[in-house]
């Protein structure tokens, strides 16, 4: 019984099979830039995503600078530097600090860098020094050696550091393990504990040695002075006002104006990702409005093609009804052909877009190409089906008006039409 409904549907769109061809092609045409529209824009998404690199996205980061405002008898251009005690200020007055360290960077503003050696190897790298907690915070980062800095080396001021791949190639060579070997700089042996991975800006985060911030502080004779908060908030909390109650404490210990916006600098991922949820948020409207209105198309000449179906077929209609056929038959005779024909349609062009997203993220692989601004184009499955169920449903609605016209015709009257 199944395989003669599939037959009939068959032979009936069989008639005219340009038309058929046609009216198919515009449904295909439609799903498929639908979906490498969304397929675009995931890639774009993914992109914008990496491009925040190895943080915690709910991280806020804080420098100090000069202030630009005069405030309770301070004069401006006044130099604002942090310490180990504002970091114990935050620990103790604002509620919800997930975790927090600090981070110092050697050097001056104008050599950032420091000569580091092996054996007779040397390179100019950025130095850090960094408590354990920032490891927690910088959460997307690989490593392929090794351990993180602990805190036990923090507490005995170990001189032991973890290096970036790039470092690690440069003085120990490609694909070297490092581990237990001896690097000097500033006139002091660190041994290599671990070696980290940051995609971050490029991989040029991975040009960075990270070393325990008692140790940094006795090296480089920082004492407790500190270039940057970093610290996330609990889960659940809001990170924007949890970053107003910190900036606002440290404008207090600080006597910073609340209206000077260049004596603290803020970062704080949270803000970042809204601005971003809102663009690729209107992107993705865009994409589903431009996407519908192609298959819209499709679907209208699905309906089209009905209607010239049924008025081909109205003598047939009728002598199926003389026969004993029911209008509730007719209707569904119909709808099983626009259906049919809709998810046929749909599903070629659903397989073929899939399948060519798959071949572009593979060229990309395998091309090692490092697009900024497209990454691992792909369409969730939840879409994937939810456009299977909008298919049926739409060459449901495309055939209804036509079936609906046939379920009226008179046996009578079909038999006087030419």
């Amino acid at each position: 019984m199944f395989f003669d409904g599939l037959q009939e549907i068959y032979y009936s769109l069989s008639r005219n099979k340009l038309r058929t061809f046609l009216t198919a092609f515009g449904v295909f045409w439609g799903v498929f830039m639908l979906i490498l529209l969304l397929g675009a824009g995931r890639g774009l998404s993914n992109a914008s995503d990496n491009s925040f690199g190895s943080d915690d996205r709910t991280s806020i980061w804080i420098s100090a600078g000069r202030t630009a405002l005069p405030y309770h008898g301070r004069p401006p251009r006044r130099l604002i530097e942090f310490t180990e005690d504002d970091i114990a200020a935050v620990q103790q007055n604002i509620a919800g600090v997930q975790y927090i360290s600090a981070e110092n960077r050697a050097g001056e503003r104008w050599q950032r860098t420091v000569n580091i050696t092996y054996k007779n190897q040397s390179a100019n790298f950025g130095v850090y020094g960094v408590a354990d907690d920032f490891f927690r915070i910088k959460k997307y980062i690989d490593y392929p050696y090794g351990r993180t800095l602990n805190g036990l080396d923090e507490r005995d001021a170990r001189r032991v550091a973890l290096v970036g791949t790039v470092v690690g190639d440069r003085l120990f060579g490609s694909g070297v393990n490092p581990l237990g070997k001896e690097i000097n700089f500033h006139g002091i042996v660190f041994q290599v504990v671990g070696v980290f991975h940051d995609e971050a800006n490029e991989g040029r985060m991975s040009e960075r040695v990270y070393i325990p911030l008692s140790t940094f502080q006795k090296t480089f004779g920082r004492a407790n002075k500190i270039g940057q908060i970093t610290l996330t908030p609990a889960p659940g909390l809001d990170p924007i006002a949890f970053e107003e109650k910190v900036v606002a404490l440290l404008r207090e210990r600080h006597v910073v104006s609340p209206d000077d916006t260049r004596a603290i600098n803020v970062f704080n991922y949270a803000r970042q990702m809204a601005q971003v949820e809102q663009v690729f948020g209107a992107i993705g409207v865009f994409i589903w409005f431009v996407g519908l209105g192609t298959l819209t198309a499709g679907i209208v000449g699905i309906s089209n093609i009905m209607i010239i179906t049924v008025k081909d077929r109205t003598r047939e209609i009728g002598v199926r009804k003389a026969l004993g056929a029911t209008p509730t038959s007719v209707v569904l005779m119909v709808l099983s052909e626009s259906v049919l024909l809709t998810a046929v349609a749909g599903y070629l062009g659903l397989v073929l877009g899939v399948g060519l997203l798959e071949l572009v993220n593979q060229a990309l692989v395998a091309s090692k190409a490092n697009l900024a601004y497209f990454e691992r184009p792909e369409v969730d499955l939840w879409i994937a089906a939810k456009a299977v169920i909008l298919l049926v449903v739409c060459g449901a609605l495309a055939g209804l008006a036509p079936a609906m016209r046939a379920a009226k015709i008179l046996p009578i009257e079909a038999m006087r039409e030419e």
